[in-house]
């Protein structure tokens, strides 16, 4: 078989797989045990031919594919791949560019900088803002907080790149006491443990008090929080900038989703402020809808930025020109895959207006789920603004049962948490493909799984 038969069969069943998405249980179907069997075993002594892996990976593989593409799967705030998206994805595998230096991929690098120019108009950000492509916002957080690291302490006159921790003046960290976990882990990557944070009490939105936060002297980074991972909740950006520049704190912003409501000209009044921040995290794979993996660390100060990140060896031919760009400037890898073509891709399918009206429609989508639910007996938790939906049926334990019963029944798929002390269940809209069908069907499975829990 050539290569561009192995490529159509792939192809065809890339189209079944989509096109059979609506009929599909969203959940996975085979057990641990039968994928171990089904794709185990001794390492092979010979190799077969491409197409005889590829038919047998989509045998094996199926029963555990969960899914997530579907319009129904409501788990873990993922969003689905818009066909553009996914499209330009092939092509970045196919053209395996190393997008590392500007030399790697002459394209890929201009792609990267002009979806800056687009993404920062789109989300409100200043224009001049640096941005490094990773794989998802934990490695934002990373990428940006060692920016704030690097920029804290030189102004404390303390070179951290080069002299590291050991005997650097202490940097303090205020943080929501309601912040995402992936906060913790990348400042715990930076060698800022939690005994350095000072944690501000949340309300029952889980948005940061901001009437207890106090930003004295020193090295200080601030952190707030732009759609909480439960509730969709917003922080009080003019409150929290305003302190952080009377401080001379640098002021960070988590938007893994929430970033991406400044599209829509209805939701931008609740990131108010938050332009005003040092800089912002956010997921391409949420809700703008491309393939895993896709992140974004922007940054208000470049210098600060490129500081924390660049890296130079004799062996790599480096750029001679600023509009040049070498990707590994901005990240934390050297090698990747080209992540802007995706990304790209959507942009140019949807436009500012398409973008928007994806954001509005989950929003609406999850506005509605909670009536449906509510008119069912179901009690929702929070304010729905965004597009999170936080219900609970009867007690904790009814509602973790009829997580369980849904998630079995396979007409959509949701997940738990724990808020306030007591489990809940955890709607989150962020797919192009749920349509009104899609919330109704999964609101009956939901109220139908309640009945008969206990």
């Amino acid at each position: 078989m050539s290569e561009r038969e192995l490529f159509r069969q792939v192809a065809d069943y890339a189209a079944d797989f989509v096109e059979t998405l609506d009929a599909r249980p969203i959940r996975a179907d085979g057990s641990l045990e039968d994928l171990y069997d089904a794709l185990g075993g001794p390492l092979p002594e010979e190799g077969l031919a491409p197409e005889a892996v590829t038919a047998a990976l989509v045998e094996t593989a199926s029963p555990g594919v969960v899914g997530i593409p579907s319009g129904r799967y409501f788990g873990f705030v993922i969003g689905g791949a818009l066909p553009a998206a996914l499209a330009a994805d092939w092509l970045t595998s196919v053209w395996d560019q190393n997008a590392g230096l500007y030399v790697g991929g002459p394209s890929a690098a201009v792609v990267e900088e002009v979806c800056r120019s687009w993404l920062a108009e789109l989300l409100g950000l200043p224009s001049d803002v640096s941005v490094g492509y990773v794989t998802g916002c934990q490695m934002a957080h990373v990428t940006a907080l060692a920016a704030a690291r690097h920029h804290v302490l030189a102004r404390a006159g303390w070179d951290v790149e080069r002299d590291g921790l050991a005997g650097a003046p202490p940097i303090r960290v205020v943080v929501g006491a309601k912040r995402h976990a992936t906060i913790d882990r990348a400042l715990r990557l930076l060698g800022i443990g939690p005994s350095s944070f000072e944690v501000v009490p949340a309300d029952d939105q889980g948005r940061m008090r901001v009437e207890e936060l106090q930003l004295g002297e020193g090295p200080t980074i601030v952190c707030g929080q732009a759609g909480e991972v439960n509730t969709g909740a917003f922080d009080d950006f003019e409150a929290i900038a305003g302190a952080a520049e009377e401080a001379g704190a640098w002021f960070h912003v988590d938007g893994a989703f929430g970033l991406w409501a400044a599209a829509s000209p209805r939701l931008r009044h609740l990131l108010n402020g938050s332009e005003r921040a040092d800089s912002w995290a956010t997921d391409c794979h949420k809700w703008l809808n491309v393939p895993y993996d896709s992140g974004l660390a922007f940054c208000r100060h470049p210098d600060a930025h490129r500081a924390a990140m660049s890296v130079h060896a004799s062996y790599l031919i480096h750029a001679d020109d600023v509009r040049q760009r070498d990707q590994m400037d901005w990240t934390p890898e050297f090698s990747r895959r080209a992540r802007g073509f995706p990304v790209y891709a959507v942009i140019r399918s949807l436009g500012r207006t398409g973008i928007a009206e994806l954001v509005e429609r989950c929003c609406s989508h999850a506005r509605r789920f909670a009536e449906l639910l509510e008119e069912g007996g179901a009690t929702i938790v929070n304010d729905v603004v965004l597009n999170q939906v936080l219900v609970r049926i009867g007690d904790g334990e009814r509602t973790r049962e009829t997580i369980a019963r849904v998630q079995e029944d396979g007409v959509c798929w949701l997940s738990g948490t724990e808020w306030n002390g007591e489990h809940a269940m955890r709607i989150s809209v962020s797919n192009w493909r749920t349509t009104d069908d899609d919330v109704e069907r999964s609101a009956a499975a939901i109220l139908e799984a309640a009945a008969v829990a206990v």
